[in-house]
């Protein structure tokens, strides 16, 4: 058994939570998706998400960034596609009924193994996601001295952060909900989260 220092994963830590706080597209179709439809789903969502970040972590420590370039069209792909569902979910957003409510989850019911999905391809097609694991990770962490329990810890990291930071943006999110009641207010909220998630699907799409 060998793992990282404790030192090594807290630089790790600190650096990927810096970079996780940072508004983004994902930050951006975390908070309109909530402001949208409460928490219902946002769990697999951010799940997705999460799971991306590990994805690109392996990548990563398996020094696979030359696979990610030659698969770039696949890239592309997942890409296109996570951004093609964020704006199928900005649509739904937009046009969703405005009556006075006390802001419960809609009653149709989003897929969760999609949204799932979703927030994978928001990840994986996310340029600053793919830059800190393929190009700032290798100068936080010597990657030779990576064995399983090193990778494991990496993982674990990753997803506790992500965790803390996703976390406390839908609470954020559900706060801010939670003080709209009114007709006028919930329309106003539901198109505004529409343009935030249509905008987080144009800005991945285009990068």
């Amino acid at each position: 058994m060998s793992g990282l220092s404790i030192s090594g994963l807290a630089i790790f830590a600190l650096a990927l939570a810096v970079a996780a706080f940072a508004p983004g597209p994902g930050i951006a179709a975390i908070v309109g998706r909530v402001l949208g439809r409460g928490r219902d789903g946002a769990v697999a969502f951010v799940t997705g998400m999460a799971v991306g970040d590990v994805v690109w972590l392996s990548l990563a420590v398996l020094g696979l960034a030359v696979l990610a370039e030659t698969f770039h069209e696949v890239f592309a792909l997942v890409k296109y596609a996570g951004a093609a569902y964020l704006l199928y979910l900005a649509v739904k957003m937009w046009t969703a009924p405005a009556a006075a409510r006390s802001l419960e989850p809609v009653a149709t019911r989003e897929s969760r193994s999609k949204l799932f999905l979703a927030g994978l391809a928001v990840t994986m097609g996310n340029p600053k996601t793919m830059v800190f694991y393929l190009a700032l990770l290798p100068n936080l962490v010597d990657l030779g001295r990576v064995d399983a329990l090193a990778y494991a810890e990496l993982a674990v990291v990753t997803l506790s952060v992500l965790a803390l930071v996703f976390g406390f943006y839908i609470v954020l999110a559900l706060r801010a909900r939670a003080l709209i009641t009114s007709p006028r207010a919930v329309r106003l909220v539901n198109r505004g989260s529409g343009v935030i998630m249509a905008g987080a699907a144009v800005a991945i799409a285009s990068r």
